[in-house]
């Protein structure tokens, strides 16, 4: 079977085979390369910390005041040591290379697997109290079966709708479907009406059991981005240096930072998200199809709200539960973090998000208690404080992860993953599954591979 994984790779070949070459003998085969990298997110850390087991000198250059970019670790109880994901929350079972760096770094993973409950049309199901119909669920294990002899152009017809009309022409039930959309829209962080049929078909054939929702790292994910920047060296790393200028001439490439900071290299890895790379002056500009795209993909609205309550009212330590009201998901946000309090944390998306984001705290309870009330009665008097973020106005990304739509995987990819002269381009945007801390890690790998070798 052809993964989106191969297809990743071969892009990658043929990026580099049609890029804008530098000439070829401006750098030594013997003297390592000098490289500055945008953004200390997973990305950008990954590709330094590659370089630099290779010997190359690297400069991190980094917007924010902080590392790990929308892996975002926050402590919610100082008294209790209870730290939340108000970014990247998951590990995969199938993200080998995250799980090989955690056992290289020291760093436990936990199981973070949880078992769904439902509230549906105003009534309540309980964890293995609910599913889908009979005949659907027979449907739908054929549909994953069949993905494993789809051909070439079978994957293109599917990028070509969504997944909200795939399912249709295939004969979901409204019931179905709307659990199907409540459910796969948290995958994507929009309505699956937005979402390439390819694309989703090929994130649940090829991923785990839970779909990549296994683990997560004890103490908080941010530990990961703390280790990585150790080795790399803090020195390498520039926060509050926010990049408004690219020169590429002669071979070398010049960055400019707002602050007034020129730094200067062989190459360049820019691992920015879409929305903050079209806001830095490239010298030459981007070609137009680079442009084109960049414009065209966008990023999902996701907003998580962290609920610290006095009390475990939910009791299970795997308690997540879909809602079809305004809290859409709910997690237990600090399973296996012992202690008296908890937090759940509410996962919207797209206009969900959107509004409930924008209003006041006194609002934002009433909807946590109004999406919970139908399972657990009245939670609002248990509310110990409340944490907000939205993704969809950071100001860097402005969302929280790429969204490829219809008829993007197979024409934007290619073309953002392009190297455009002594540039590099990665990030969870460009690859195999957006929105994992895996993906992120790999592209900066693999950006690293192909100007150190």
């Amino acid at each position: 079977m052809t993964t989106r994984r191969d297809f990743i790779k071969t892009t990658a070949v043929l990026a580099a085979g049609t890029a804008i070459l530098p000439n070829a003998f401006s750098i030594s085969k013997i003297i390592k390369p000098k490289v500055i990298i945008i953004g200390a997110g997973f990305a950008g850390l990954s590709a330094a910390y590659r370089l630099k087991q290779k010997g190359c000198e690297v400069t991190i250059l980094e917007s924010r005041g902080r590392i790990g970019g929308r892996v975002f670790s926050h402590p919610i109880d100082k008294d209790e040591n209870l730290v939340i994901e108000l970014g990247a929350e998951w590990v995969g079972a199938s993200h080998e290379r995250l799980i090989t760096m955690c056992k290289e770094f020291g760093l436990e993973l936990q199981n973070n697997q949880f078992e769904s409950h439902l509230t549906f049309a105003g009534e309540y199901f309980p964890k293995g109290k609910w599913d889908y119909s009979a005949d659907w669920k027979t449907k739908f294990d054929k549909i994953i079966r069949d993905y494993a002899n789809f051909r070439e152009e079978d994957k293109k017809r599917l990028d070509k709708m969504d997944w909200w009309r795939y399912l249709t022409n295939n004969g979901i039930t409204e019931r179905d479907l709307q659990i199907r959309d409540l459910l796969d829209s948290t995958d994507f962080g929009e309505c699956i009406r937005h979402v390439s049929a390819y694309a989703a078909i090929a994130e649940y054939a090829e991923s785990s059991e839970k779909n990549e929702m296994d683990y997560k790292i004890k103490g908080g994910n941010g530990l990961f981005a703390k280790a990585l920047a150790e080795r790399v060296g803090e020195d390498n790393i520039k926060l509050k240096h926010k990049v408004t200028e690219v020169n590429q001439a002669d071979g070398k490439v010049d960055v400019l930072c707002d602050n007034g900071t020129v730094f200067s290299g062989d190459n360049l890895i820019c691992t920015a998200p879409t929305y903050a790379l079209l806001k830095i002056n490239w010298k030459p500009g981007l070609p137009e199809e680079k442009i084109n795209a960049l414009n065209e993909l966008q990023y999902a609205r996701i907003s998580k709200h962290a609920v610290l309550f006095n009390e475990r009212f939910w009791k299970d330590e795997d308690f997540d539960m879909v809602t079809d009201i305004y809290g859409h998901y709910f997690y237990h946000a600090t399973k296996n973090q012992p202690g008296k309090k908890g937090a759940l944390i509410s996962y919207t998306i797209g206009d969900k998000a959107d509004v409930v984001a924008r209003q006041n705290e006194d609002f934002k309870a009433n909807v946590i208690n109004d999406s919970l009330k139908t399972a657990f009665g009245e939670v609002k008097d248990k509310i110990v404080t409340q944490v907000n973020y939205y993704w969809g106005m950071d100001e860097y990304t402005k969302g929280g992860y790429a969204l490829y739509g219809t008829g993007q995987w197979f024409t934007v990819m290619p073309i953002l993953k392009k190297r455009f002269m002594n540039t590099y381009f990665a990030g969870e945007h460009l690859a195999d599954w957006q929105g994992f801390m895996e993906g992120a890690i790999v592209t900066g790998e693999e950006a690293a591979d192909e100007i150190a070798g």
